[in-house]
């Protein structure tokens, strides 16, 4: 029987392959920053790319205080808990940290997960039930479609708009649910976008709905302080339930959060099965993060460094005659799709760039609808003037070998 499972299970990943939508994983021989050591095979030497896919907007993945701050933890607090925070305990460490984000984004309470997956995955089921309604953006992140689908609860997808959001809550309303959540991403991975929130808040508070925001490309990236989307549309107190992550702008490691209530969080404690069921954070990346808060909130340097780059790449770009949506996220999508096949586009450009030394991804159907394929850019604070300078120029030589320019 497994043989026949194997055959089926390899020509599945064979049509994969064919058709473009099988992942590569690249190998990085250094430590994640502006300049990475790839190893593009098993039999090549490494080379040196510069890095425009990563998360790691503000360049604190190899900041030096974060990894000093990770070494003192795991010093101190030894290297985890070896078991789940209800049945052995919590370090302090963490009791820091959690204090620390429901600081940072202005609610009663916060609660550590090993991950913003984890988050998103346990934050529905403990508060909605059946003749309840999740209202969904259409591109909301996996983690949130994933997270509630593991409840009992109606699922209602509005489209990306106002109009379909305000739609589709009126069609709850007529359900007479007994409890509403609307949930939204904060930034849209693809496309950079950032939410409504005042509008959303305002349809909420109409149709007594509660907000969910997932603000992991924002954190650290967008506000006069860094917290985000929320911070952004000054919408502090008025998002029931903030979820993110420490795994991007944070330092890039690991960890997620859901910041709220304090009667949110102690439920979450006591109902969340990706909080009871799963270790908690490792003291390093605790450490870390508790450091990375810091620099966040004491200086602007970074986030405005991180913006500088970004204008600087968008406007170049849009001269040159790539299609680059407006916005002001260091997320940049460059749009292939309108050019007909757009999935060979952004494979063939992405080798090519890859062999200039830039180091990006393409993005297609099932990820994103066809004819919206996309290489997507991700600027840091890390890179330089130069490195911008570079990528750019990398972009017009292979854009115009392509015919996309």
């Amino acid at each position: 029987m497994y043989q026949q499972l194997r055959d089926e299970l390899r020509q599945q990943l064979d049509e994969m392959h064919a058709t473009g939508a099988a992942w590569t994983e690249h190998l990085l021989t250094t430590a994640q920053q502006a300049a990475v050591g790839v190893r593009p095979d098993s039999t090549s030497s490494p080379c040196e790319v510069l890095n425009f896919c990563s998360n790691n907007y503000l360049g604190l993945a190899n900041h030096p205080e974060i990894v000093n701050a990770a070494i003192e933890a795991i010093q101190r607090w030894g290297y985890g808990l070896a078991s789940v925070r209800i049945v052995c305990g919590t370090q302090d460490i963490h009791k820091e940290l959690e204090t620390r984000i429901a600081g940072f984004y202005r609610t009663e309470g916060a609660i550590l997960y090993t991950s913003c997956m984890h988050a998103n995955g346990g934050v529905f089921e403990p508060l909605v039930r059946e003749g309840d309604a999740v209202v969904t953006d259409a591109l909301n992140h996996a983690s949130i479609i994933d997270g509630i689908r593991l409840t009992k609860a109606g699922r209602y997808i509005y489209q990306h708009s106002m109009e379909s959001l305000e739609e589709k809550l009126n069609e709850v309303r007529d359900t007479g649910a007994r409890r509403i959540i609307v949930a939204t991403d904060g930034v849209f991975s693809m496309d950079g976008d950032i939410a409504n929130l005042p509008r959303i808040v305002e349809l909420a508070e109409e149709y007594q709905a509660l907000v969910m925001v997932d603000d992991s490309h924002g954190t650290g990236v967008l506000g006069r302080t860094g917290a985000g989307s929320v911070e952004h549309h000054d919408c502090f107190g008025k998002i029931d339930i903030v979820t993110s992550t420490l795994g991007k702008a944070m330092g890039g490691a690991a960890g997620g959060f859901v910041a709220g209530s304090r009667e949110i969080v102690d439920l979450l404690r006591q109902k969340s099965r990706s909080y009871i069921f799963t270790n908690t954070l490792p003291p390093a990346v605790v450490g870390a993060s508790i450091r990375a808060l810091e620099l966040v909130q004491e200086s602007q340097d970074l986030r405005t460094r991180l913006q500088d780059n970004t204008r600087t790449f968008r406007s170049r770009m849009t001269e040159l005659g790539f299609a680059i949506p407006k916005g002001i996220h260091p997320i940049v999508p460059v749009m292939l799709g309108h050019l007909g096949d757009g999935s060979r586009f952004a494979r063939d450009m992405c080798r090519d760039l890859f062999d200039e030394g830039i180091f990006v991804l393409g993005f297609s159907f099932p990820i994103v609808p066809r004819g919206q394929e996309r290489i997507r850019v991700q600027i840091s604070a890390a890179h330089s003037d130069e490195h911008i300078g570079r990528a750019v120029e990398a972009f017009e030589r292979v854009g115009a070998k392509h015919g996309v320019i």
